[in-house]
């Protein structure tokens, strides 16, 4: 729901702090960097103190970040909150991947993450109707206080959220110092898992963030008002939640290499198509496949990255593959931004990000091994 309103709410404060191309992009850019910091640090922080105590810490990092951004007196103080938010977020979404992956038994484990992970798009829902029904009306700075009300989930992580059974088996027991966890994912046996989920991450977040967060912008830019592009846009969203559900379905009986390597493909065709498309349907459809594959393959790869390292090193190996792939999302949204203010258009922008993606592709067939029926330990 955050990373979807800012979406929004850039759209609505380019105009009203009179913002530069280049700005918008650093505002995506700064939030990314926040969850590139919060990746790794909490990631790490995991393996040392458990999942559910991190997972705590950055829900409230991230829920009374967003509430203090609707007090925001203008663009400086803007990019510094975002910069906590995106570490609080950062740090919370592989640290959940994390738990719940060691938390369900090993038949349900690819689907039971992949269905966690949907909820992202169901933020993303919500997020658009409070963009459709509430911030034309009053602003949005009303939308980053419903945000912050999340903090009060923090009431239920401390009472009625378990700890990883496998962290609190063994993980407790093997706390590796920084440093060590990172040497054992290069070693022998884990370099080449790490090497692919490196540049898988980087690519994916890249795209992804280059092109989501400059959605509504992409539709105003394309001559339509911004009531109607946030209309257009949550039918978009809305294709999400079935791009996450036959992932899901899937992912169990096909393995994760081919989920997330058909979904990747999927996007990079249909990123490609929505940047050369004219027209409500044409872009409408386009974008509507877009969320489909895009978020599909988002499933797919939190289920598969903590699959390939053991319990000591999991939550600090996932959180640094987040963490790199973070550095994608800086780069994205300011390679738009840059893009846009030289008068490129967009088939040639939404081209670089299907060129990323089958990089990806190729990353996954080059180094990556099935991991569906692994044990965890």
């Amino acid at each position: 729901m955050d990373v979807g309103l800012l979406s929004f709410i850039i759209a609505q404060v380019e105009g009203e702090w009179h913002l530069s191309a280049g700005a918008v992009g650093m505002i995506g850019s700064i939030s990314s960097l926040g969850m590139a910091i919060g990746a790794v640090v909490f990631g790490a922080l995991a393996d040392r103190i458990g999942r559910k105590s991190v997972l705590l810490i950055t829900l409230l990092i991230f829920s009374l970040g967003s509430f203090a951004s609707a007090f925001s007196t203008g663009y400086a103080m803007f990019v510094a909150l975002r910069l906590i938010v995106g570490a609080g977020l950062g740090g919370e979404l592989p640290v959940a991947s994390t738990l719940v992956s060691e938390s369900v038994p090993v038949k349900h484990r690819g689907r039971s993450v992949v269905l966690l992970e949907s909820f992202w798009a169901a933020g993303w829902l919500v997020s658009s109707l409070v963009a459709y029904f509430v911030m034309p009306h009053w602003g949005w700075r009303i939308a980053l206080v419903l945000t912050g009300a999340t903090a009060l989930y923090g009431l239920y992580f401390r009472e009625g959220l378990q700890e990883s059974p496998v962290y609190a088996a063994e993980g407790a027991a093997k706390k590796k110092p920084f440093f060590t966890a990172l040497a054992e994912m290069w070693n022998a046996k884990h370099w080449q898992s790490t090497a692919m989920l490196w540049v898988v991450w980087f690519m994916v977040v890249f795209s992804y963030y280059g092109m989501f967060l400059w959605l509504p912008s992409v539709m105003v830019m394309k001559g339509y008002t911004l009531i109607h592009s946030f209309g257009y846009v949550l039918i978009m969203t809305l294709a999400q939640l079935p791009g996450y559900f036959t992932a899901a379905w899937i992912i169990e009986k096909i393995g994760r290499k081919k989920t997330l390597s058909i979904f990747l493909i999927g996007t990079a065709i249909t990123a490609f198509g929505f940047g050369m498309a004219n027209g409500v349907v044409a872009l409408v459809v386009w974008g509507a496949l877009l969320s489909f594959f895009d978020l599909g393959a988002w499933g797919a790869l939190y289920a598969y990255s903590p699959e390939q390292y053991p319990a000591d090193v999991r939550s600090t190996g996932s959180g640094m593959a987040a963490g790199v792939g973070r550095i994608g999302g800086i780069v994205g949204p300011m390679l738009v931004g840059s893009l846009v203010a030289k008068g490129i258009g967009f088939p040639v922008i939404f081209g670089i990000f299907a060129v990323s993606l089958l990089i990806a592709v190729c990353a996954i067939v080059a180094w990556g091994v099935e991991t569906q029926g692994r044990q965890l330990d």
